[in-house]
């Protein structure tokens, strides 16, 4: 069949023929990955008659979405000059106008959700602000140079933790930031998951608008006594230590036995005085909450839905509580919740919003410098056309809930928001096309959600990244994040802190990368050598590189901080390079902190790496933090006295 058709129809649908690799290589989708793409997203495209009728049914099926966004003190195109309009605000108060001699409406001043009736029609239009809410609104100040900890809160000990991280262990770590002039604790993903199996992945999550309750701490919202005498019910007082005590966590099992605490707890309220705030939570879940307890009590087995909606509001509480105890503490910003980009098609979520679901086809990424094969990730997300005939309710839902009682956010793959790689299913990354979404009206609605949450936005934005969405994320107020062994210049040269991107998140690393210390020592190296990633010439060339970049590194931060290469310590220098930019909000990640060498996920690895597994140390190095915690704090500081 003749091409020009299917391409015809693949641009109509907004799946990308022609892109540019990581390389800067242009690549064309073959013919039979994009009918694939096109017959899942429910337009067959086997031959050139076929690609007629779905075009023409892609045109005809176009109905006028039910939510419009336009940003304050811009002009919205709605229909013919002179027609009349009427918009009513979020009180009731009603404004009639006109549209313009280009038909065009005219956006309020004050941001928010309007309902406008026009032609005997009510929508909703969502005025956004120019950009998202700030660091510098958070911390109020003109030019903000806060600063944090990542953490990745499965590894985090606590003395109740039963062998995986919780909010219990969070606190402890927002008080060590607290003591040491930080504004935030930026966290791993705690999204509702599904039953604990032999792989585990925070970023593959049953139900990202819920929480798991693994992660919550009993004894924060209940009080020591109704938490240990639950412990005691459900025999764990002994098992619960040996569980804390192993390096590596072994899900199936820790899990279990968090789950029989948890059903003893619920069984103590249950027989017990029921607290006024459960059942407050659970109005306010409403019908939304009530199937994810369904879908949870039939997932987990126990067919116990109130035992669900009692798990949700002892996770929710224990990270509202840590909230409130980091702002009390003096963090500006306070807890940084972390927003996967997808969802495993067989939780909660999918079942919620089916309409809006990408059915086939499931998320992943291209080759790039750290993935040659490329990425298939087995996760579902929405589809564009799906958003908008629901009138983004998915996304706006997903934005409340995620935001709500933090101080920000980190949004996993934002260049999401532009276009997401899709696979069909069964397929191989290679065979994956890129489909566009709506970036401009995600933007809007990120930008109001985020005033309305007061919650400043951070995204993820490596890989393949598309011309010019940097520019227009900045613009919007998203910060990007700038990671140490990815900011060079094009000659690979480590670019001097000064040069460091404004609009983004300076870090030393990510949990998908090494560890600063692992990177020096090639851990990472060794492990691909390991899993037969790689062969040994490879490993030796690599090897060979890694050095030259290590000692290239320790002569652009002598360089940057004016320092005696002979007497500094050159893992506190690298600290101190990157949090010395110009970047509003500096992260760093606990295991640098710690100096630790094994990093908590090895892409493109199962069962061969423990990944998502790794606690950290016990006890924790204290000396090693106390100066890495000096370090980073006082470039920060120094930026600021200068």
């Amino acid at each position: 069949m003749s091409e020009a058709a299917l391409h015809e129809l693949a641009a109509a649908a907004g799946v990308q023929v022609d892109w540019v690799d990581a390389g800067g290589r242009r690549r064309r989708v073959q013919p039979p990955s994009l009918r694939a793409v096109l017959a899942a997203l429910g337009l067959p495209a086997t031959h050139a008659g076929a690609c007629r009728d779905s075009l023409r049914q892609l045109r005809e099926g176009r109905e006028p979405p039910p939510l419009l966004t336009v940003r304050t003190g811009a002009k919205r195109a709605l229909g013919r000059p002179g027609e009349r309009y009427r918009l009513l605000d979020e009180h009731g108060a009603a404004t009639h106008g006109v549209l313009d001699d280009q038909g065009r409406l005219a956006a309020p001043a004050a941001h928010g959700y309007f309902a406008l009736e026009q032609g005997g029609r009510m929508r909703t239009l969502a005025v956004a602000p120019v950009r998202c809410f700030g660091v510098a609104d958070a911390i109020a100040h003109p030019h903000p140079r806060a600063w944090g900890v990542a953490l990745q809160v499965y590894s985090a000990r606590s003395e109740l933790d039963a062998g995986i991280g919780d909010a219990a262990g969070a606190a402890d770590w927002v008080r060590r930031v607290a003591a040491a002039g930080g504004d935030a604790l930026a966290l791993s993903p705690v999204h509702a998951a599904l039953p604990a199996g032999a792989g585990y992945s925070p970023y593959s999550p049953a139900d990202r608008r819920f929480l798991d309750p693994l992660h919550a701490a009993p004894a924060q919202v209940l009080g020591a006594e109704a938490a240990q005498a639950a412990l005691r019910r459900a025999g764990l007082e002994d098992g619960l230590a040996g569980l804390h005590g192993q390096a590596l966590i072994d899900w199936p099992v820790a899990a279990e036995a968090k789950w029989r605490w948890l059903r003893q707890l619920h069984a103590g309220v249950r027989d017990g005085q029921r607290p006024p705030a459960l059942d407050a939570f659970a109005r306010q879940g409403g019908a939304a909450l009530a199937r994810h307890a369904h879908w949870a009590a039939a997932a987990f087995g126990d067919h116990d839905p109130d035992l669900h909606v009692f798990a949700q509001w002892l996770a929710a509480d224990s990270w509202s509580g840590l909230q409130a105890q980091a702002r009390r503490a003096g963090l500006g910003i306070g807890l940084v919740a972390d927003l996967a980009v997808g969802f495993d098609p067989a939780g909660s979520e999918a079942a919620a919003w089916p309409q809006a679901v990408m059915h086939g086809l499931t998320l992943g990424a291209p080759a790039d410098a750290f993935n040659a094969d490329g990425q298939g990730w087995g996760i579902a997300g929405y589809s564009p056309h799906g958003l908008r005939a629901g009138g983004y309710a998915p996304f706006l839902a997903l934005l409340r809930a995620v935001m709500h009682g933090r101080g920000g956010v980190r949004i996993d793959h934002i260049l999401g928001l532009q276009r997401l790689w899709v696979l069909p299913e069964g397929a191989s990354a290679a065979e994956g096309a890129y489909l566009d979404y709506p970036l401009h009206e995600l933007l809007d609605l990120l930008a109001l959600e985020s005033w309305r949450q007061r919650a400043i936005v951070i995204g993820e934005d490596l890989g393949v990244v598309p011309p010019r969405i940097r520019a227009e994320l900045a613009r919007r107020g998203v910060l990007g994040i700038d990671v140490l062994m990815f900011t060079r210049d094009r000659s690979g040269a480590f670019l001097a802190p000064a040069q460091w991107r404004r609009q983004a998140v300076a870090t030393t690393t990510t949990h998908d990368l090494p560890t600063l210390q692992g990177w020096r020592q090639g851990r990472d190296l060794q492990w691909r050598r390991r899993l037969e990633l790689c062969d040994d010439a490879q490993q030796r060339s690599a090897w060979r590189q890694r050095q030259r970049d290590s000692a290239a590194l320790d002569a652009a931060a002598t360089a940057a901080l004016a320092a005696d290469a002979g007497a500094a310590d050159a893992r506190l220098q690298a600290l101190r390079f990157v949090a010395s930019g110009p970047s509003p909000l500096a992260l760093l990640p606990a295991e640098d902190a710690l100096a630790l060498d094994e990093q908590p996920n090895l892409p493109g690895t199962v069962g061969g790496h423990p990944n998502w597994r790794r606690r950290l140390p016990e006890p924790l190095p204290e000396a090693t933090l106390r100066q890495s915690l000096q370090a980073f704090a006082q470039a920060r500081q120094a930026q600021v006295d200068a």
